[in-house]
């Protein structure tokens, strides 16, 4: 799963890191929010110039950004800046910016096609981007899901390897209603996650507002990783111990993979294309899925021991 680029010191976040079950948004502007960050559980911390930021403050918060990933001390996190929309009078400065800082990847806003990400990546390359810095897109305009297949396909030749749907501003754009179960935005979800998997990218479903609704962000990150993202944005601290938890596989999970690779390595099944498996009838693509399972649980554990 593409998630970032990698990095040799623990400081910036290594190649072997979990898959990103929670990426927290902390804005720049706010040093306490961030130095609070580098000791919570969040997979990936996403420092924000763009929603999180007053327009007067937006030049300081992006010195600070830089600033904070230079100190380190975020472990194995990923490190993430969301810049400013390219067209706006701060997102030059804040692509140039980001490019040097040691982030892990670039999160742009308001992409709507694919020229959009041609453009991006040959800016981040034009300032001196580390061959491993990632793109990561978001997806939060009506343009964006009516073209999201044109925007996937280039992903082999770019730096693209992820998306974050963003359904606040989809709801802004569209005019939908906001309901507890997305029912408005099913079409957008389904469709962002099935192009992210065509092309082999990683896909992060969008925020929960409520802070103090706990069933709802569990019944919503039940609802993302049933359609299949790796993971979801969060706002809050209190909601990255739930994200973390729904989004990696469950101990029964773990226990039914390891019993269908453990099936299917048996010489006395050799060659069989379908095996009885806990009672359960198993093919060899849910040999290949078990796999998956066994090595993000693993990846998980040694990371969080």
């Amino acid at each position: 799963m593409p998630m970032t680029g990698s990095r040799d010191s623990d400081d910036k976040g290594r190649s072997d890191a979990p898959p990103p079950r929670s990426c927290l948004y902390v804005p720049a502007s706010n040093p306490r929010a961030i130095e609070k960050a580098r000791d919570l559980p969040a997979d990936v911390v996403i420092l924000d110039l763009e929603d999180a930021v007053a327009p007067d403050a937006k030049t300081d918060a992006r010195i600070a950004a830089c600033w904070e990933i230079a100190r380190g001390g975020f472990g194995t996190r990923a490190l993430v800046i969301r810049i400013n929309p390219l067209p706006s009078i701060w997102g030059m400065d804040d692509l140039h910016a980001a490019v040097q800082s040691g982030a892990h990847a670039l999160l742009v806003p308001k992409v709507t096609c694919a020229a959009d990400i041609r453009a991006i990546d040959a800016a981040m390359t034009a300032a001196g981007a580390p061959g491993e810095m990632a793109l990561w897109a978001m997806i939060e305009m009506p343009l964006a899901i009516l073209n999201i297949a044109e925007i996937t396909a280039g992903a082999g030749q770019s730096r693209l390897s992820a998306f974050v749907i963003g359904i606040n501003d989809l709801a802004k754009e569209t005019g939908a209603m906001m309901t507890a179960d997305r029912a408005a935005f099913q079409s957008a979800l389904q469709m962002t996650i099935t192009a992210a998997r065509a092309y082999g990218l990683t896909a992060i479903d969008g925020v929960f507002n409520d802070i103090s609704d706990r069933a709802g962000l569990e019944s919503e990150c039940q609802q993302g990783r049933m359609l299949g993202y790796d993971g979801k944005s969060v706002i809050h601290p209190d909601q990255i111990e739930i994200c973390n938890r729904i989004f990696s596989p469950s101990p029964g999970e773990v226990e039914q993979a390891r019993m269908i690779i453990a099936a299917f390595a048996d010489p006395h099944n050799d060659g069989q294309a379908v095996l009885k498996v806990g009672g359960i009838m198993t093919e060899r693509l849910h040999w290949e899925q078990a796999k998956r399972i066994v090595a993000i649980a693993e990846r998980i554990k040694r990371l969080t021991e």
